[in-house]
Order: C-alpha cells, then sequence, then structure tokens
C-alpha cells in the first residue's frame, strides 16, 4: 500500500490506473477505523480493480469546536488496518492541501440536508458535501462506498452527485454492528463503561419501534414512546426518532408499499452523540 498525501501525487498514480483500464473505488473515511470501515474496504475491493481509502478529518463539518479537537487520530493505526484490507492506496492529505489559502467555495444540498442532524449541526452538510465533492474529483472514482448507518450524508452525497453530475456511483453499505446490536462508529471508544452499557439500548429501543410501526401501530405515538424510553434509558438530551421516506428523506406519517421507510434516531451520552438508523418493513 502506498501513502499519498498530496493531490498532484494522487492523480498521477490514478492517471496510471486509468490509462491501464482499471476501475477505482474509493472509501471516504475520518480514520479512527473499525471493522464498519472494513466492511466498505472489502466491497470496495469485490466491485473496483483499485482501492483508495482516504483519511481526512474535515474541519469544516464540525459545527463544535471541542468535538472536533477531541476526535480521534490514529493514522498510524488505521494504515496498518488499510494495508491488511488490501488498500492499494491511503490518501491522507493535510488541512492546506484541501483548504489552501483563499479557499472559498461551499456546496449546499437543500432538501435532504434538511432536519434530523442537519437540524441540530448548523453548516455540517455543507462541509460533508464540499469535501466528498472534493475527494471525488481528486480520486476520480468510479465508485464511492459509504455506511447507511449514516443515512442522511448517504442521500446528501447522492443528491450532490445527481446534480453536479459527477461520473461516480455511490454504493451503500449496510451498517455494521457490535455482537449486542450498537452500531459501530468511532465515537463508540469515547463512551465510558457505564455509558457503553446505556448504548446498546438505542438499537434495542429502535427495533422494537419499527416492529410496532411496521405492525401497524401510530406512527407518531410510537416515535414518541421510543423517545421517552430512551430519555429512560439514560440519553440526554435525545435529538430526535423519527420515520423518514428513504428516497427524499420527507417524514412519513403512514407506511405504503411503495415509499421505503428507515427510522432514524440521535441521542447524547454525555459528550458522546450516537446516530442510528434502519428500515421499516412495509406493509404486504
Amino acid at each position: 500500500m502506498e501513502t499519498i498525501t498530496t493531490v498532484a501525487g494522487l492523480r498521477a498514480c490514478v492517471r496510471k490506473w486509468k490509462q491501464a483500464g482499471d476501475r477505482v473505488g474509493v472509501v471516504p473515511t475520518m480514520g479512527a477505523l473499525h471493522e464498519g470501515h472494513l466492511s466498505l474496504v472489502h466491497a470496495a475491493r469485490a466491485q473496483a480493480d483499485r482501492v483508495i481509502a482516504t483519511v481526512f478529518v474535515n474541519p469544516i463539518q464540525f459545527d463544535n469546536a471541542d468535538d472536533l479537537e477531541t476526535y480521534p487520530r490514529t493514522l498510524e493505526a488505521d494504515a496498518c488496518l488499510l494495508k491488511g484490507a488490501g488498500v492499494d492506496v491511503l490518501y491522507a492529505p493535510t488541512v492546506s492541501q484541501m483548504y489552501p489559502p483563499g479557499f472559498a467555495t461551499r456546496i449546499n444540498v437543500s432538501g435532504v440536508s434538511e432536519g434530523l442532524c442537519g437540524g441540530t449541526r448548523a453548516g455540517h452538510f455543507d462541509g460533508v458535501a464540499t469535501v466528498v465533492c472534493k475527494l471525488l474529483m481528486q480520486t476520480l472514482a468510479d465508485r464511492a462506498f459509504f455506511g447507511e448507518k449514516d443515512f442522511q450524508q448517504v442521500q446528501v452525497v447522492r443528491r450532490m452527485v445527481t446534480d453536479l453530475d459527477l461520473p461516480v456511483e455511490v454504493v451503500a453499505c449496510p451498517t455494521q454492528r457490535e455482537a449486542d446490536g450498537l452500531a459501530l462508529s468511532s465515537r463508540n471508544r469515547r463512551l465510558a463503561p457505564h455509558q457503553r452499557q446505556i448504548a446498546v439500548a438505542l438499537p434495542r429501543i429502535m427495533r422494537a419501534c419499527a416492529a410496532d410501526i411496521a405492525a401497524g401501530a401510530d406512527i407518531p405515538a410510537a416515535l414518541t414512546q421510543a423517545a421517552g424510553q430512551l430519555a429512560d434509558a439514560g440519553f440526554e438530551p435525545v435529538e430526535y426518532v423519527e420515520l423518514r421516506s428513504e428516497l427524499d428523506l420527507q417524514p412519513l406519517a403512514s407506511l405504503s408499499g411503495d415509499a421505503p421507510a428507515r427510522l432514524l434516531a440521535a441521542a447524547w451520552l454525555g459528550d458522546v452523540r450516537l446516530i442510528d438508523g434502519m428500515a421499516v418493513a412495509l406493509p404486504e
């Protein structure tokens, strides 16, 4: 595995691959890698001839300076994991490489970026869209791989790619979970032992809520009940528990056979924000 830190170096490498007819897959990450990230690498390996993994803690998507400061940075360990997973190139640019002096552009994706995580994290998805667009243009990837845990992020990227006619296919991969059901996340390592015990209530309560909705329960009542159960379990605050259309992330008041639905939630344990999402079975 080669490590590249500059746009010029990356493009020279990718140019050779493209001249040889290779299809390129990219897995964008902010590092602090875990098995969820590696599952994206495995998917990329199966669907592309060459795989690039990017590690870049993107400052413009953080709405909280403390969150940016405490975000785990483990590049050496990440490189070992990526090499073992068969990545061809680790692209690890510096902040100055990504945002040189005078950088003044932001990409705003309206609609799917509004509400949910976008409702409480001002500018977050502008930062996500901007950095992902830059990474896609820098890597010239044919396919880009993202995890469904960050479902709103996936839909923001899909909308951006469609609207800007970017020549890349966005591939969404299933959420990877711990044995007890907690979605894998780089933030999990910041949980204290007692918080980690509480955290498993998030997927458990969401699964029960999704099952109730699929069985015909009143949707607003089911969502309110789930939010209350999360608060009772120790989450504070509970930002949202919502049912949204998978296609455009619009709120759903009912289920129908032609509109895939997803239950989405965000809640805090101390200073750690956890999110999760899961599909809701549609009526026959």
